[in-house]
């Protein structure tokens, strides 16, 4: 790359420039009626209460479990899947959530592989505040693809990362099939 190059990622301009106050609007404007034992205010929970997949990120929905693309993802493919209920501990999943939500994790990951040819994954869980969950009232794994050198120098010199596919390419890539 020289100095002419440019790398462009205009969506996360959102993210980089967020205003609390436009987004909890936002989020009020399209907060929809959830199910009882879910928390409105809860963006998985939105998700499951709402048949808007695309404006909603949703690209997978099974009896038990939901796929939503990450809205930040921390690299290209980052998908989070989550129980349709609202549980916030692994012991309050019955059986056939855990065993759904292992054959979705399953089930993704080989589309990923097979869609973008990662080299690896992490695939992780943040159980409560302290661990970093961001949404620590419901539980939900994060998939996400890896490249071998996808740590650049924006990541080593500017403490941010260009990822180079918006969400709506992403949704369609997963929800082609």
């Amino acid at each position: 790359m020289n100095s002419n190059d440019i790398l462009w990622a205009p969506w996360r301009l959102e993210f980089v420039q967020e205003d609390h106050t436009t987004k909890e609007i936002r989020e009020e404007e399209n907060r929809v009626k959830v199910g009882p034992g879910c928390d409105p205010n809860c963006f998985i929970c939105q998700a499951v209460a709402d048949s808007r997949d695309r404006t909603r990120h949703v690209f997978s929905r099974s009896e038990t479990s939901i796929g939503i693309l990450n809205r930040y993802p921390y690299n290209n493919g980052h998908l989070l899947l989550a129980p349709q209920r609202h549980v916030a501990r692994l012991g309050d999943l019955v059986e056939e959530e855990i065993l759904d939500l292992m054959r979705q994790m399953t089930r993704w990951t080989e589309r990923l592989e097979q869609e973008m040819q990662p080299h690896g994954f992490n695939i992780g869980l943040n159980l409560g505040h302290a661990a970093g969950a961001g949404l620590p009232g419901h539980l939900h794994w994060h998939i996400v693809p890896r490249w071998v050198g996808d740590t650049n120098f924006m990541t080593t010199i500017a403490g941010a990362k260009v990822i180079p596919q918006s969400l709506d390419t992403l949704w369609e890539v997963l929800t082609r099939f």
